[in-house]
Protein backbone atom coordinates (compact mmCIF):
# COMPACT_ATOMS: atom_id res chain seq x y z
CA UNK A 1 0.00 0.00 0.00
CA UNK A 2 1.54 3.22 -1.03
CA UNK A 3 1.82 6.19 1.11
CA UNK A 4 1.26 9.45 -0.33
CA UNK A 5 0.51 13.33 -0.65
CA UNK A 6 -3.14 12.56 0.47
CA UNK A 7 -2.32 10.57 3.08
CA UNK A 8 -0.23 12.79 5.14
CA UNK A 9 -2.82 15.61 4.36
CA UNK A 10 -5.42 13.62 5.91
CA UNK A 11 -3.12 13.09 8.87
CA UNK A 12 -2.25 16.30 9.39
CA UNK A 13 -5.56 17.31 9.40
CA UNK A 14 -6.43 14.89 12.08
CA UNK A 15 -3.94 15.76 13.81
CA UNK A 16 -5.07 19.78 14.36
CA UNK A 17 -8.33 18.77 14.62
CA UNK A 18 -7.52 16.68 17.91
CA UNK A 19 -5.36 19.75 19.23
CA UNK A 20 -7.88 21.95 18.60
CA UNK A 21 -10.18 20.03 21.09
CA UNK A 22 -7.66 19.61 23.55
CA UNK A 23 -6.97 23.30 23.63
CA UNK A 24 -10.92 23.98 24.08
CA UNK A 25 -11.52 21.30 26.57
CA UNK A 26 -8.70 22.25 28.48
CA UNK A 27 -9.80 25.94 28.48
CA UNK A 28 -13.05 24.94 29.68
CA UNK A 29 -11.63 22.53 32.31
CA UNK A 30 -12.10 19.73 31.55
CA UNK A 31 -9.39 18.04 29.77
CA UNK A 32 -10.49 14.28 31.43
CA UNK A 33 -12.88 14.23 28.72
CA UNK A 34 -10.88 14.66 25.86
CA UNK A 35 -8.78 11.61 27.10
CA UNK A 36 -11.99 9.68 27.29
CA UNK A 37 -13.55 10.62 24.11
CA UNK A 38 -10.00 9.35 22.39
CA UNK A 39 -10.26 6.28 24.28
CA UNK A 40 -13.54 6.02 23.13
CA UNK A 41 -12.21 6.74 19.13
CA UNK A 42 -9.36 4.32 19.91
CA UNK A 43 -12.02 1.24 21.00
CA UNK A 44 -14.79 2.31 17.90
CA UNK A 45 -11.57 2.07 15.38
CA UNK A 46 -10.45 -1.46 17.32
CA UNK A 47 -14.47 -2.62 16.92
CA UNK A 48 -15.28 -1.46 13.43
CA UNK A 49 -12.53 -2.04 11.54
CA UNK A 50 -9.75 -4.30 13.27
CA UNK A 51 -12.14 -6.97 14.13
CA UNK A 52 -15.38 -5.74 12.53
CA UNK A 53 -17.99 -6.21 14.99
CA UNK A 54 -20.90 -5.22 13.55
CA UNK A 55 -23.39 -4.94 15.46
CA UNK A 56 -21.10 -3.86 18.32
CA UNK A 57 -19.99 -1.26 15.66
CA UNK A 58 -23.48 0.26 15.37
CA UNK A 59 -23.78 0.75 18.83
CA UNK A 60 -20.50 2.69 18.90
CA UNK A 61 -21.66 4.25 15.75
CA UNK A 62 -25.14 5.45 17.12
CA UNK A 63 -23.59 6.25 20.42
CA UNK A 64 -20.98 8.58 18.82
CA UNK A 65 -23.57 10.83 16.51
CA UNK A 66 -25.64 10.89 20.01
CA UNK A 67 -22.92 12.36 21.70
CA UNK A 68 -21.20 14.14 19.49
CA UNK A 69 -24.31 16.72 19.15
CA UNK A 70 -23.88 16.67 23.02
CA UNK A 71 -20.51 18.36 22.51
CA UNK A 72 -21.78 20.77 20.58
CA UNK A 73 -24.18 22.09 22.86
CA UNK A 74 -22.08 21.62 26.02
CA UNK A 75 -19.50 23.88 24.33
CA UNK A 76 -21.16 25.80 22.07
CA UNK A 77 -19.32 28.93 23.47
CA UNK A 78 -15.68 27.75 23.65
CA UNK A 79 -16.76 26.32 19.58
CA UNK A 80 -17.60 29.77 18.64
CA UNK A 81 -14.82 31.08 20.30
CA UNK A 82 -12.78 29.10 18.17
CA UNK A 83 -14.41 30.28 14.88
CA UNK A 84 -14.06 33.88 15.89
CA UNK A 85 -10.53 33.35 16.07
CA UNK A 86 -9.96 32.11 13.06
CA UNK A 87 -12.19 34.70 10.83
CA UNK A 88 -10.57 37.35 13.07
CA UNK A 89 -7.44 36.28 11.69
CA UNK A 90 -8.71 35.59 8.45
CA UNK A 91 -9.93 38.58 7.58
CA UNK A 92 -6.76 40.82 9.23
CA UNK A 93 -4.61 38.59 6.39
CA UNK A 94 -6.60 40.05 4.02
CA UNK A 95 -7.41 43.48 4.88
CA UNK A 96 -4.96 45.85 3.69
CA UNK A 97 -5.09 49.65 5.95
CA UNK A 98 -5.10 52.36 3.71
CA UNK A 99 -3.68 54.40 6.78
CA UNK A 100 -2.35 53.96 10.30
CA UNK A 101 -5.29 55.52 12.64
CA UNK A 102 -7.99 53.07 11.11
CA UNK A 103 -10.77 51.50 13.79
CA UNK A 104 -8.97 48.27 13.83
CA UNK A 105 -6.04 49.58 15.02
CA UNK A 106 -4.92 49.73 19.15
CA UNK A 107 -4.35 53.10 19.81
CA UNK A 108 -2.94 56.29 18.90
CA UNK A 109 0.78 56.91 20.93
CA UNK A 110 -1.26 59.99 23.16
CA UNK A 111 -3.87 57.88 23.82
CA UNK A 112 -1.18 54.97 24.74
CA UNK A 113 0.42 57.19 26.91
CA UNK A 114 -2.97 58.37 28.27
CA UNK A 115 -3.37 54.44 29.34
CA UNK A 116 -0.14 54.16 30.84
CA UNK A 117 -0.01 56.77 32.86
CA UNK A 118 -3.56 55.69 34.52
CA UNK A 119 -2.51 52.34 34.80
CA UNK A 120 1.18 53.40 36.91
CA UNK A 121 -0.89 55.32 39.20
CA UNK A 122 -3.78 52.72 39.90
CA UNK A 123 -0.92 50.62 40.21
CA UNK A 124 1.03 52.45 42.92
CA UNK A 125 -2.09 53.02 44.93
CA UNK A 126 -3.78 49.16 44.63
CA UNK A 127 -6.42 50.01 43.04
CA UNK A 128 -8.18 47.32 41.09
CA UNK A 129 -8.65 47.89 37.38
CA UNK A 130 -9.78 45.63 34.34
CA UNK A 131 -9.49 47.66 31.10
CA UNK A 132 -10.64 45.98 27.57
CA UNK A 133 -8.43 46.95 24.79
CA UNK A 134 -10.95 45.92 21.17
CA UNK A 135 -9.54 44.84 18.08
CA UNK A 136 -10.95 43.45 14.93
CA UNK A 137 -13.64 41.49 16.59
CA UNK A 138 -16.72 43.33 18.08
CA UNK A 139 -17.48 43.25 21.33
CA UNK A 140 -21.16 44.79 21.65
CA UNK A 141 -22.47 42.07 23.59
CA UNK A 142 -20.11 42.87 26.45
CA UNK A 143 -20.72 46.89 26.25
CA UNK A 144 -24.06 46.40 26.76
CA UNK A 145 -23.92 44.50 29.85
CA UNK A 146 -22.26 48.11 31.16
CA UNK A 147 -23.05 51.69 31.48
CA UNK A 148 -22.44 53.03 27.85
CA UNK A 149 -19.87 56.38 28.38
CA UNK A 150 -18.62 56.93 25.09
CA UNK A 151 -15.35 59.40 26.01
CA UNK A 152 -12.17 60.51 25.35
CA UNK A 153 -9.29 58.33 26.75
CA UNK A 154 -7.62 59.94 29.51
CA UNK A 155 -5.90 59.15 32.37
CA UNK A 156 -7.97 61.09 35.25
CA UNK A 157 -11.33 59.43 33.04
CA UNK A 158 -9.96 56.18 33.78
CA UNK A 159 -9.05 56.63 37.11
CA UNK A 160 -12.19 58.17 37.93
CA UNK A 161 -14.04 54.97 36.85
CA UNK A 162 -11.98 52.04 38.45
CA UNK A 163 -11.81 54.43 42.03
CA UNK A 164 -12.75 51.93 44.88
CA UNK A 165 -16.89 52.77 45.87
CA UNK A 166 -17.62 54.50 42.13
CA UNK A 167 -20.44 52.76 40.62
CA UNK A 168 -18.46 51.71 38.06
CA UNK A 169 -15.14 51.08 39.50
CA UNK A 170 -16.68 46.91 39.54
CA UNK A 171 -16.63 45.23 35.97
CA UNK A 172 -14.21 46.41 33.18
CA UNK A 173 -14.15 49.37 31.17
CA UNK A 174 -14.21 48.69 27.19
CA UNK A 175 -12.46 50.63 24.45
CA UNK A 176 -12.87 50.68 21.22
CA UNK A 177 -11.89 53.21 18.40
CA UNK A 178 -9.57 55.07 20.25
CA UNK A 179 -12.61 55.71 22.43
CA UNK A 180 -13.84 55.20 26.41
CA UNK A 181 -17.32 53.01 25.19
CA UNK A 182 -18.76 51.54 28.46
CA UNK A 183 -18.11 50.52 32.16
CA UNK A 184 -18.68 48.27 34.40
CA UNK A 185 -19.04 45.44 32.25
CA UNK A 186 -19.64 41.88 32.51
CA UNK A 187 -16.57 39.05 30.95
CA UNK A 188 -16.95 35.87 30.19
CA UNK A 189 -14.91 33.70 33.25
CA UNK A 190 -12.09 31.56 31.86
CA UNK A 191 -12.90 27.82 33.39
CA UNK A 192 -8.74 26.88 32.67
CA UNK A 193 -8.00 24.82 35.99
CA UNK A 194 -4.23 26.05 35.06
CA UNK A 195 -4.65 29.45 36.16
CA UNK A 196 -2.31 30.22 39.06
CA UNK A 197 -4.03 30.13 41.98
CA UNK A 198 -3.07 34.07 43.14
CA UNK A 199 -5.15 35.54 40.06
CA UNK A 200 -8.57 36.73 41.46
CA UNK A 201 -11.84 36.93 39.33
CA UNK A 202 -10.05 40.26 37.59
CA UNK A 203 -7.87 37.84 36.13
CA UNK A 204 -9.92 35.35 35.28
CA UNK A 205 -12.19 37.58 33.47
CA UNK A 206 -9.43 38.99 31.36
CA UNK A 207 -8.28 35.70 30.43
CA UNK A 208 -11.84 34.18 29.57
CA UNK A 209 -12.33 37.20 27.15
CA UNK A 210 -9.34 36.97 25.57
CA UNK A 211 -9.90 32.75 24.74
CA UNK A 212 -13.11 33.90 23.32
CA UNK A 213 -11.76 37.09 20.79
CA UNK A 214 -8.74 38.98 20.22
CA UNK A 215 -9.00 41.98 22.14
CA UNK A 216 -6.49 42.99 24.90
CA UNK A 217 -6.93 42.92 28.58
CA UNK A 218 -4.96 45.05 31.38
CA UNK A 219 -5.55 43.76 34.88
CA UNK A 220 -4.41 45.91 37.29
CA UNK A 221 -4.82 44.01 40.54
CA UNK A 222 -5.88 45.11 44.02
CA UNK A 223 -3.81 42.87 46.41
CA UNK A 224 -0.55 42.89 44.73
CA UNK A 225 -0.86 46.22 42.31
CA UNK A 226 1.08 44.36 39.42
CA UNK A 227 -0.12 44.56 36.17
CA UNK A 228 -1.24 41.80 34.32
CA UNK A 229 -1.66 41.12 30.19
CA UNK A 230 -4.58 38.63 28.78
CA UNK A 231 -4.44 38.28 25.13
CA UNK A 232 -4.81 35.39 22.54
CA UNK A 233 -5.71 33.14 25.30
CA UNK A 234 -2.80 33.62 27.45
CA UNK A 235 -1.98 35.75 30.99
CA UNK A 236 0.54 36.92 31.70
CA UNK A 237 2.24 39.57 34.83
CA UNK A 238 4.30 42.50 32.96
CA UNK A 239 6.36 45.75 33.62
CA UNK A 240 3.95 48.68 33.24
CA UNK A 241 5.99 50.37 30.43
CA UNK A 242 5.80 47.11 28.78
CA UNK A 243 2.31 47.83 28.10
CA UNK A 244 2.86 50.91 25.59
CA UNK A 245 5.69 48.64 23.74
CA UNK A 246 3.16 46.35 23.80
CA UNK A 247 0.69 48.12 21.90
CA UNK A 248 2.80 49.88 19.42
CA UNK A 249 4.17 46.38 17.85
CA UNK A 250 0.64 44.64 17.82
CA UNK A 251 0.10 47.50 15.03
CA UNK A 252 2.98 46.71 13.33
Amino acid sequence: MFFGFKDLVDILLVALLLFEAYRILRMSGAVNLFWGILAYVGLWFLVSFIFRLELTGAIFNFIGSAGAVALVVIFQEEIRGMFNRIGSRMSSAQLVRFHQNKSNDWLTHEQIQQLVLACRHMADSKTGALIVIAHEQELDEYEQTGELINANISTRMIENIFFKNTPLHDGALIIRNGRLQAAACILPVSKNQSIPKHYGLRHRAALGLAEKTDALCIVVSEETGKVSIAMEGKITTIKISAIAELLHNSDN
